[in-house]
């Protein structure tokens, strides 16, 4: 008996301004002061490491892997005001860069550090996201930004950026930011979690220091060499309910 696979969905196309949520938002908040590292990487190295189903989103015959600290702020319930302190932090993301089955792109969390524990907890059981507690802190003096992390086992990240001009965002700059979902993992199966928000705002920044342990923690080979370095003022961000993908698909 021949096997039935399910068709092969096209990709959907890059868009910088997004098709916005398909319903209503659980949560909206803002995120600000984004700084971008990235690292081309051969999309077998990152493939084992994706969730069921979903393959590394490919540009020019590399993928990527981000490396984002940033200050998460105003997270809200849909129709509650912004939490007070506990709504706003600094948070670090060890990303990659997926394609569902359904053609959706998106994004893979390896790790997210954040200095606030109830969003961790929360986080951990409704989107089913590896969020670390972490000491941190972002500081600012002039065009330059220090983004510190610490976890209690030691494992940490220093990152420093000094800001240039905002640029028109190049064709990678839209694939690696115009990203409208998570894909997870999800009870044996993978999960999508859509995400709305305006077009980024990018500038240019150059590295002064890094010095990281949170990308090799996250299971992915050091980085080598440079990173593509951008950064963002930010934009306000609303997010749905995770929906499991077909069992047909994964």
């Amino acid at each position: 008996m021949a096997l039935l696979l399910p068709p092969v969905s096209p990709v959907e196309p890059i868009d910088p301004s997004g098709p916005g949520l398909p319903g209503r938002a659980v949560m909206t908040q803002r995120w600000a002061d984004l700084a971008w590292l990235h690292w081309p990487v051969a999309p077998e190295v990152v493939a084992p490491l994706l969730p069921t189903g979903v393959r590394p989103d490919v540009l020019d015959g590399v993928t990527w892997v981000g490396l984002v600290p940033f200050h998460m702020q105003r997270i809200a319930l849909a129709g509650t005001p912004p939490l007070p302190w506990v709504g706003t932090f600094p948070e670090t993301n060890v990303r990659l860069y997926s394609v569902g089955p359904d053609g959706r792109r998106g994004v893979v969390f390896r790790s997210l550090d954040a200095a606030r524990g109830l969003p961790v907890a929360v986080a951990r059981v409704g989107y089913r996201l590896p969020y670390h507690w972490a000491r941190m802190r972002i500081e600012r003096r002039g065009a330059d930004l220090t983004y510190r992390a610490r976890r209690r086992d030691g494992t940490s990240s220093l990152v420093r950026v000094r800001v240039g001009d905002r640029v028109t965002p190049t064709a990678l700059d839209h694939f690696l930011s115009a990203r409208w979902g998570l894909h997870t993992p999800w009870r044996g199966g993978t999960a999508f979690a859509p995400v709305a928000h305006g077009p980024w705002p990018v500038h240019q920044a150059e590295l002064l220091e890094l010095d990281d342990d949170l990308v090799v923690a996250a299971g992915l080979p050091r980085p080598v060499g440079p990173p593509l370095v951008r950064w963002s003022p930010g934009v306000d961000v609303a997010v749905g309910w995770p929906r499991r993908l077909p069992r047909t698909w994964v």
